[in-house]
Formats: structure tokens, C-alpha cells, sequence
């Protein structure tokens, strides 16, 4: 049997010094965004996660995004070197978690830099995007480690935004909601494209478990629009996580387990 398995990373007081790139600096409720992470949990098991909290990185003002540290797939997981200099101690604690979930555990090693923001997913195909936290290095490295396991890189240009997830996720396997003002929209040339409304240009950032997505709150016209398009749609307010410029699947590093 297949099992959605999903690693979080509980938030502090820390996170009020996030690390911000194209967003102004804004309080943050530490006690609102508890309860939020508390609630995208919830939600997460009521989609038929397993979800592992961890308290580890307490003192990273970065520490709750756990989606960038690692990469994990069926046969291996990659454990991110990080573009940000700052963040870059969260990844040991991060490794040692994967370790319980995956006996092939390789590092990406600097100069390569990589987050696991800029990597999409898609069945054997892995859309990775060069932006200020990956560079060129960084995706030929995790090409040379995935590849012989049958995947396939492909590298996207990110202009406008932090990570490739930011402006691009899958709806499913064939259908991208992208925002076309953040990302190279012609490596998805082959597949179905759906363009975020410019009112919500954060709304790209969907999170995909099984057959339904998680859809943030602050986007009403973008979650009633994949509603009106037959998708099962799960609502959860990260308010206070999207002042330190995250979204949905930066929360919760994803990993598929057989029991």
C-alpha cells in the first residue's frame, strides 16, 4: 500500500527575521502562525498524510520551510546545499530526519547550490529552476545523481520570483497554473497551461497531495476557479507565512513510503 508520508518543521519567534527578497518586511503574529501551521497539519492528515512534526532548527528564522532542504524521490532523497548562505545549517538536521525515510541519501555539495523550492515534481520529469537560490551548478548536480534512477531534468528559467514553485506547480500530471510573469512558460511548451488571474499573482503556488490540492485562502478567485474546473480543493489560511514570502508546499517536505 502507498502512503503519503509528510515531514514538518514546527515555527518560533524566530521567523520574524525571515530572510525577505521582494516583499517588504511586516510583523508577524508568531501565535496566529502557530495555530495556521497547526491547522495546514491538520489538513494534511485529513488528505491521508502521515505527517511527522520535528523540532529541530529552532533558532533559523527559516527553519519551519523545510521544502528546501531536501528532494526526497522513491529510490533516493538529495539533501539541498542552499543557495542562502544563512540557511544552510538547516540541512544537517534535515538529513538526519530523511535518513528514518530513505536509505540513499547523496548531498549536493557547494559551489552547486540548490533548494528544493526550485524543484517540481511531475512523474519521472524533475522541472528545476535556475533563480537566485539554484544556479547551473546546482541542477547538474542533482541531474548526475537522479538521472541514472530514470529521471529527467529539465532546467527553467526563474526571473521574477524566489523559487520555481513560487510561479509554477501542477494541477496534475499534464496541467501546470502558472504565473507567466515569474517563469520561462515554454519548458512547459508540451503540457496544458493555466494562467494565474494578475489579481493574485501569488496564487501559482498550489500543493498537490494524491487527487487534491491544497489551495491558500488570501486567493479566492483562483481556488473557485479550480473548484469550477472539477478539482478537489482544501482551503487553509498561511497569512503570516506568506509575509516571509512562502507558500503552501514550502511548509512540508512530501515523500511517498510503502507499508
Amino acid at each position: 500500500m502507498t502512503v503519503i508520508s509528510a515531514i514538518l518543521n514546527r515555527p518560533t519567534s524566530a521567523l520574524q527575521r525571515c530572510q525577505l527578497t521582494y516583499l517588504q518586511r511586516g510583523a508577524i503574529d508568531i501565535d496566529v502562525a502557530m495555530h495556521q501551521h497547526a491547522q495546514y497539519a491538520a489538513t494534511l492528515r485529513q488528505c491521508g498524510v502521515n505527517v511527522e512534526l520535528l523540532e529541530c532548527n529552532q533558532h533559523f528564522p527559516d527553519g519551519v520551510f523545510v521544502e528546501d532542504t531536501a528532494v526526497v524521490l522513491d529510490e533516493v532523497a538529495v539533501i539541498c546545499s542552499m543557495g542562502s548562505a544563512s540557511r544552510r545549517g538547516e540541512s544537517d538536521a534535515i538529513g538526519d530526519s530523511v535518513t528514518r525515510w530513505r536509505s540513499d541519501v547523496r548531498w549536493i555539495k557547494l559551489p552547486a547550490q540548490l533548494e528544493g523550492g526550485d524543484v517540481l515534481r511531475v512523474g519521472r520529469t524533475l522541472f528545476v529552476g535556475e533563480s537566485p537560490r539554484t544556479n547551473r551548478a546546482g541542477i547538474a548536480a542533482l541531474a548526475a545523481i537522479v538521472e541514472p534512477c530514470g529521471y529527467q531534468v529539465q532546467r527553467v528559467r526563474v526571473h521574477g520570483c524566489l523559487h520555481l514553485k513560487t510561479g509554477v506547480t501542477a494541477l496534475d500530471d499534464d496541467t501546470f497554473l502558472c504565473n507567466r510573469d515569474w517563469i520561462d512558460e515554454s519548458a512547459f511548451a508540451n503540457h496544458r497551461r493555466i494562467a494565474v488571474d494578475p489579481r493574485e499573482p501569488w496564487s501559482a503556488n498550489v500543493l498537490r497531495v494524491g487527487e487534491r490540492l491544497i489551495v491558500n485562502e488570501a486567493h479566492p478567485r483562483m481556488a473557485d476557479r479550480l473548484d469550477a474546473m472539477g478539482y478537489d480543493c482544501q482551503r487553509v489560511d498561511i497569512s503570516e507565512f506568506g509575509k516571509a514570502e512562502a507558500g503552501l508546499t514550502c511548509l512540508s517536505l512530501l515523500l511517498v513510503t510503502s507499508s
